[in-house]
């Protein structure tokens, strides 16, 4: 934690800083609570999004954007997990009504845009967004997922989709005390569905966990570095605050380049 309050992080910052700032866009984080192989944390997608989330406001801020973070949601959709102990489930129809609350108080103090930054690949934001904005047109809504901002492609090695190579490499970054020795780390090798359209994936259905991995892995996390980790989290950040910089000046109600 930095010595001084940072003002884009809501948590951190005070009333003082907050009446005196025309905030432009609010980010809200949400993760999850869950087994990531062997070596990383339960909280391993709450502590990434913590992350990427105070750092690129900080870039933003730095350059003009009133960017404010709020805290990170800590539970995500679990369903296909419900037979690991504290794979802790909120459903999606949960996350609806908790999003539906945030954007109430938002709109209330006049925030006119928001971010929901999605770190869980069981979250998915977009159909809520579709019901929410319609709700609430006082407000601009949008979700980012961040691997999608950049997928790891020419600091990665091998890219899979949960506790792999990525996810492993930003941990040894961010929190190398929370990564159990490579001694210790899974293989991450998934099984492949039977069904021959879900394994070319133009047919899809929930995961069982447990019977899909068999550490709780899926990627293969073996050449992860804290300097791949570093140089990856740069590369996030740093388009993820372009994004926020751009919010905050836009006018959303001409957000489209007509011919």
């Amino acid at each position: 934690m930095s010595s001084s309050p940072r003002p884009w992080v809501i948590a951190e910052t005070n009333w003082k800083q907050v009446k005196a700032t025309r905030y432009e866009v609010a980010v809200l984080p949400m993760g999850a609570t869950e087994a990531h192989n062997w070596h990383l944390p339960y909280g391993t997608d709450s502590y990434q999004n913590d992350a990427m989330c105070a750092e690129a406001g900080r870039i933003a801020w730095e350059q003009g954007a009133k960017v404010g973070i709020l805290p990170n949601i800590p539970f995500g959709v679990q369903t296909g997990q419900l037979d690991i102990p504290f794979c802790i489930n909120m459903n999606p129809s949960t996350q609806l009504m908790v999003i539906n609350d945030v954007i109430a108080s938002l709109v209330g103090v006049g925030i006119p845009k928001l971010v929901v930054l999605n770190g869980h690949g069981g979250n998915d934001f977009k159909q809520m967004l579709r019901e929410l904005q319609a709700k609430w047109p006082q407000i601009f809504l949008s979700t980012v997922f961040w691997p999608n901002v950049h997928d790891g492609t020419g600091i990665i090695d091998i890219l899979g989709d949960h506790a792999d190579e990525r996810e492993t490499a930003l941990m040894m970054h961010l929190h190398p005390d929370l990564v159990l020795p490579k001694s210790e780390w899974g293989s991450g090798e998934a099984n492949p569905w039977k069904l021959k359209a879900m394994r070319e994936k133009w047919a899809w259905a929930q995961r069982a966990w447990t019977q899909a991995t068999n550490d709780t892995g899926s990627g293969d996390p073996q050449h992860a570095t804290a300097e791949k980790g570093k140089a990856y989290f740069e590369a996030i950040t740093t388009k993820l605050a372009t994004y926020f910089v751009e919010l905050a000046a836009a006018d959303v109600s001409a957000l489209y380049q007509r011919g």
